[in-house]
This record gives C-alpha cells, sequence and structure tokens, in this order.
C-alpha cells in the first residue's frame, strides 16, 4: 500500500531536486527519491570501510596478498 509523505524544503532545494530529476532522466521526484534511498542502502559505513582497510593493511603486511599482472587475474 502506497503512502504520500509530504516534507518542507526550500524553494531553491526543491529547484534543484527538480533539475536533477531532469538531467538524470527520471520520470517524477518521487522515482528519484526512490533511487537515492536504495542507492545508501548500498553504501558502507565509515566504520566498515576503516575496518576492512585495516584488515586489507594486515593481509598486505602479512603476505596474504597476491600481486597480480592484471585486473583480469583478481577476477
Amino acid at each position: 500500500m502506497r503512502q504520500v509523505l509530504s516534507i518542507s524544503l526550500p524553494s531553491e532545494t526543491i529547484q534543484s531536486i527538480k533539475t536533477k530529476v531532469m538531467q538524470r532522466g527520471f520520470n517524477s521526484v518521487s522515482s528519484y527519491i526512490k533511487h537515492l534511498l536504495f542507492e545508501d542502502n548500498n553504501l558502507i559505513s565509515e566504520q566498515e570501510l576503516i575496518r576492512s582497510v585495516k584488515q586489507a593493511c594486515y593481509d598486505y603486511e602479512h603476505g596474504k596478498t597476491i600481486k597480480a599482472k592484471s585486473l583480469a587475474n583478481l577476477l
């Protein structure tokens, strides 16, 4: 079931959103907001990024990495 969500924004922000909707080829502000929410769900937190970098540094320092001749060797 769909519900309507109303938010109050400055007119400059509304115009910026509408411009981005057109520039990025979305059919509506609603579809643009849905896209942003989807993308936001795919982001990792700062803590996750730091943890991943620390793990990569640890692996590198302990020789647990490989030297690839190209990106294709990693896939």
